[in-house]
């Protein structure tokens, strides 16, 4: 007598769907990160308000910070006022159509980001953005 397998004789099967559902999810979240990247070369700062503002190009840049402390981060990296020096001729000598992206904290010195501003200015780079945000609706 011959007693059947409890088990079908089917050969296995790989289902794609599932598959598919974690490439689209791991595609999403890949997006998602890359965007976020793009945004945050600068440090965390409250921007001050400016309703004629717009959007710039993010090609050859430099982001220059001034925290509410009045502390000068370049690409948030701590850096005093004579490394910024040395930062900018370097930029003049091997990048002069470098963009400087300058941030400033809403309730920073006003006399520290002209410092910079003015620093940049003296080495001879001129194309100079002071970054702001929208206000809000």
């Amino acid at each position: 007598m011959k007693i059947p397998s409890p088990r079908p004789n089917r050969r296995a099967r790989i289902e794609i769907i599932p598959l598919i559902d974690i490439i689209f999810f791991l595609l999403a979240t890949f997006v998602m990160v890359s965007l976020s990247m793009v945004k945050n070369q600068g440090i965390q700062l409250n921007l001050p308000q400016a309703v004629t503002g717009g959007p710039q190009e993010k090609t050859d840049q430099e982001i220059v910070s001034v925290d509410s402390e009045g502390r000068l981060f370049l690409k948030k990296e701590p850096v005093q006022i004579d490394d910024l020096r040395r930062r900018f001729q370097q930029l003049k000598t091997t990048a002069p159509d470098t963009r400087i992206h300058l941030q400033g904290d809403d309730k920073a010195y006003f006399g520290r980001v002209l410092a910079v501003l003015d620093l940049a200015r003296e080495i001879g780079l001129t194309k100079i953005i002071i970054q702001t945000r929208s206000p809000q609706k």
